[in-house]
């Protein structure tokens, strides 16, 4: 069993790729201490080829990951969503619920107005990151839900930090998009063909 108690993200999900490279197990099983590195780890396993479920001990998570021929191995994780050239791939960075300084009642009306709108870009919209206070846009009661939701809809790569999400608790409360971790985040950034942070 590998033991992540105590890591912070990534390192969970960086832990278990070396162990995937170095020994490639038919079946491994993880632990951690929190819902979000426990949902990161299993997104992993899974884009690794592994049927990987999540179960409660306690307070700790056990990730379950078993080899499945038949499952298509995906790598990088942050990669997999494909677009027609590399520069075509544009990634909207989120850091807050609202968009500029000023009156944060305004702010929050020109966020929704700007996810809204960002439809407009068109296929060349590859991925959105949402951190820090920007979480909050992801969640129950966010007046920005609809129009996230119809942009993952039409395929647009969603991600949303799960240590922010765990700080703010709002981890049972995301309506949209999957939960992530600095890896993924840093690597988005890395493969983009422009980033546009808001």
């Amino acid at each position: 069993m590998l033991d992540c108690k105590g890591l912070a993200c990534p390192q969970p999900v960086m832990r278990a790729k070396e162990l995937l490279e170095k020994e490639a197990p038919d079946s491994l099983e993880v632990l951690v201490d929190n819902q979000a590195a426990g949902q990161n780890v299993q997104r992993f396993l899974q884009s690794q080829g592994y049927e990987a479920e999540v179960t409660a001990q306690g307070a700790d998570f056990l990730i379950t990951g078993r080899r499945d021929p038949g499952r298509e191995v995906q790598a990088p994780p942050p990669d997999v969503y494909t677009c027609s050239t590399e520069d075509a791939r544009i990634l909207v960075f989120v850091r807050t619920d609202t968009l500029g300084r000023g009156d944060d009642k305004l702010g929050a009306g020109l966020m929704k107005n700007f996810l809204l709108t960002l439809k407009e870009m068109g296929p060349s919209l590859w991925r959105i990151l949402f951190l820090n206070g920007g979480v909050k846009l992801c969640c129950e009661g966010s007046e920005s839900l609809p129009a996230l939701q119809e942009l993952a809809g039409s395929g647009v790569s969603i991600l949303v930090c799960g240590t922010c999400l765990d700080f703010y608790g709002l981890l049972e409360q995301k309506k949209v998009g999957e939960t992530t971790n600095m890896l993924d985040i840093v690597t988005s950034l890395q493969v983009a063909g422009k980033v546009i942070t808001v």
